[in-house]
Parts: structure tokens; C-alpha cells; sequence
């Protein structure tokens, strides 16, 4: 009888101490909404990321996303933002659109997210009146022309120039570098993807205005690992020029195979076609002369940008050989969010930071320096686009150097 009325009350015991658990969890609730004000004193904001690890162009993707995150980790390196508690959670939807949109619902409703880091075009068009119904500023690394449109995408904002803007530099270089009698001649080769479609009628416009005539337009698949049949294709129209819309794995393919046939086009990638990667995959030989669109440094250019980078390698034991250009790209993506925050921080100092408050920091920067790293952005009330400015470079020596300074179609 002893040992029942023992153990009667050690079982009381336990279900008093879970009762009290549980109540005490609930009065405790508000504390875990993502921007609330915490033990510290500081406000939480959280940033979402939908990232493309092992999706189609993961190859990209992936540096990308390191570098999203090696700036929130190197913000809280250096005692992080004042008054704020900032930070970055992440998850991989593989590029495929569903996924990216339960994933965002997730950051939105679970993490309480109040802004957005994205990644690739088709899943950023698929979302963009929803994050416009939520409210949540998107950075994505999408540079489509379609996310200008501020009635159709008023929460979403571009920090490089459009892929149609890069294609229009390209044709105004090739305008001001042709040589010959004949008007220079183009073809384009893209994925059947948002993505890989994204520039190519506003090219071809463009290709009109300016005099370029566009022979042929290939379609070659994202992780595409032959593209003998296409080129031969291409071959037949014997164009000057080809514009590539892909990521490195496509690019490579098409490159490898262009020199086994002995095509002499010059061949010129959008951004996501150009960095490291190519000569990696193909060698110094094959990528010899290939021509891109550097939107952002190399961490071999010698950058006042890459002060902080280093900085953060050092401290992680890691130095800029064990980074690349599209790691880069994703920090640089992130410092322009980090930025809209503390303005909407410093503005609005009491309560809970909104995406509309965010959207307003955005709005305000003017000219903002980065380094070198990518060319200065400014946003305004009615211009999402942070510039229409870009880079050429090509490779040379096994290397990427850049041909140009930042320069627009405009310019």
C-alpha cells in the first residue's frame, strides 16, 4: 500500500510539472514570433532563403548560397547589427517550383519571416503576388526583366542588371567591336526554363533597334551533357556571335562541344554562364577567349569589398581560392538586405520591424557603395531595379579578366 500511494504521488508530480511546463510555454509565446524583442533587449528579424542546392542549377546555386550565409555569419563575427537580432534561415527547394512555394509558406508562417532571399526566375514570378499580398521584400538572384514591373512585383527587387539589360550590353559591344563590312550576326542558346526564356524577346528586340540580325536560336536543356545536334544546327546559320542563357554545367557542354566541332562563334554567357566554374569543368584550353557578363568581382580582383570577405576567411581558416564569383554574388545579395533592414531600424526604433518598413529601407538607398564588388545600387518608391549596369570580361590565360568597366546599354 505504501509503494502505491508512493508512486500515485510521483506520477501527480510529474503531470503537475508538465502542466506547469506547458503554461508555462504558453505565456512565453509571444517571445518566439521571429521579430520580436528578446531576453537581450534586441529585436529578432528573420530573413528566409529559398536556395537551389541540389536542383538544376545547383552548380551556381550552391556558392550562392554559401555566400548568403557567410555574411550573416560574419556580421555576428563582428557583435552583429546594434539593437538587432538578425538572422538567416534557409532551405533548399531543389529548384522546383511547389516545393519553393511550401518552403516560402513555411518561412513565412513557421520562422515568421519578414523578408525574403530567393533564388531562381520561374519560382520569383511564381510567388511574387503572393510575397505582394504578405508584404515581404524578395531579393532573389532571378535578375528577370519581368520583376521590374512594379504594379506586378511592388515587393520585389532586382540588385544587378536584368538579364534582358545584360543582353543589351552585349549587343551594344558587339556593335562598337564588330569588324567587317556585314551587320554582325547572332544566334541564342537558352533552356526551355522561366529562367532560360527570361531575356530572349527583349534581345531580339534590341537586336532590331541596333542592327544586330538574329540567325538561329537553339534550345539546349539546363543539365544538358551533349549538344553536338544543336550546334550543327547553329552552324549552318554561321552566326558572328551566340548569347548563352545558362548556368555553368549547360554552358560547359556547349563550350566542349562547339570546340570538337571546330565552331569559330564567339560565344558570350549572361552572368550565370560566366565565373570559375566554366574553366573548371572544361579546362583553360577549351575555355580559351570565351567572353561573359562579370556582374560581380572575382575575389582575386583586388576590391575594397573584399576586406570584409577576407576577413570572414580568415576567421574561418579559408582564403579566396577556396571561394568563388558566385559566392560573391549571394554576399553581396545579402549585404543590400542587411542594409534595408538597419534603415528600417533606425527609422521605426519601437516595436516589431514589418516587410513594409523593410520595403521602405530598400526604397531609400541611394548609390550604395559596395566595394567593387558589383556595381552601386539605388532603389526608389517607383524603381525596384538597383541598376542597368554591367561587366564584360573574357578568358584569357586560364583566367577571367574583365574587358570593360560597369557600363549600361544607355551609357
Amino acid at each position: 500500500m505504501l509503494k502505491r500511494k508512493s508512486l500515485l504521488g510521483f506520477l501527480l508530480g510529474v503531470l503537475l510539472l508538465i502542466l506547469s511546463a506547458c503554461g508555462g510555454q504558453d505565456s512565453a509565446s509571444p517571445s518566439t514570433s521571429s521579430d520580436s524583442s528578446g531576453s537581450d533587449g534586441k529585436r529578432t528579424v528573420v530573413v528566409g532563403g529559398l536556395y537551389d542546392i541540389t536542383g538544376g542549377t545547383g552548380d551556381v546555386g550552391t556558392p550562392y548560397a554559401e555566400g548568403e550565409k557567410a555574411y550573416f555569419e560574419y556580421l555576428e563575427m563582428k557583435g552583429g547589427v546594434e539593437g538587432l537580432n538578425l538572422k538567416l534561415i534557409g532551405k533548399d527547394y531543389a529548384y522546383q517550383i511547389p516545393e519553393a512555394q511550401k518552403l516560402y509558406q513555411e518561412l513565412r508562417d513557421k520562422e515568421k519571416a519578414v523578408a525574403i532571399l530567393g533564388w531562381g526566375t520561374g519560382d520569383t514570378e511564381a510567388l511574387r503576388q503572393q510575397v505582394a499580398s504578405d508584404q515581404l521584400p524578395f531579393i532573389s538572384a532571378s535578375y528577370s526583366e519581368n520583376l521590374k514591373n512594379i504594379k506586378e512585383s511592388p515587393y520585389n527587387f532586382l540588385t544587378a542588371a536584368s538579364y534582358s539589360d545584360q543582353g543589351r550590353a552585349i549587343l551594344k559591344w558587339i556593335v562598337e567591336n564588330h569588324e567587317g563590312d556585314n551587320p554582325p550576326t547572332l544566334a541564342l542558346l537558352y533552356n526551355d526554363t522561366a529562367f532560360g526564356r527570361s531575356p530572349i524577346e527583349d534581345i531580339k528586340a534590341y537586336a532590331k533597334e541596333v542592327g544586330v540580325e538574329v540567325v538561329d536560336e537553339q534550345v539546349i536543356d539546363v543539365q544538358a551533357t551533349e549538344a553536338q545536334s544543336q550546334l550543327l544546327n547553329m552552324e549552318k546559320k554561321n552566326p558572328d556571335y551566340a548569347i548563352i542563357q545558362q548556368t555553368w554545367g549547360a554552358t560547359s557542354t556547349i563550350l566542349r562541344d562547339a570546340k570538337t566541332l571546330g565552331i569559330d562563334t564567339q560565344f558570350i554567357g549572361l552572368n550565370w554562364a560566366a565565373g570559375e566554374g566554366i574553366i573548371d569543368i572544361v579546362g583553360a584550353d577549351v575555355a580559351e577567349g570565351y567572353m561573359g557578363i562579370l556582374s560581380h568581382a572575382f575575389p582575386y580582383e583586388d576590391m575594397p569589398g573584399m576586406a570584409e570577405i577576407k576577413e570572414y576567411l580568415d576567421a574561418k581558416g579559408k582564403t579566396i581560392d577556396d571561394i568563388n564569383q558566385k559566392f560573391v554574388q549571394g554576399w553581396v545579395a545579402a549585404k543590400i538586405m542587411v542594409e534595408a533592414i538597419k534603415i528600417a531600424a533606425e527609422k521605426y526604433p519601437d516595436g516589431d520591424l514589418t516587410g513594409p518598413q523593410i520595403r521602405e529601407g530598400l526604397e531609400s538607398i541611394q548609390n550604395l557603395d559596395l566595394g567593387g564588388l558589383a556595381a552601386n545600387v539605388s532603389f526608389a518608391p517607383d524603381n525596384h531595379a538597383g541598376t542597368e549596369k554591367t561587366r564584360l570580361g573574357i578568358v584569357k590565360n586560364g583566367k577571367w579578366e574583365p574587358i570593360t568597366d560597369y557600363f549600361s546599354h544607355n551609357d
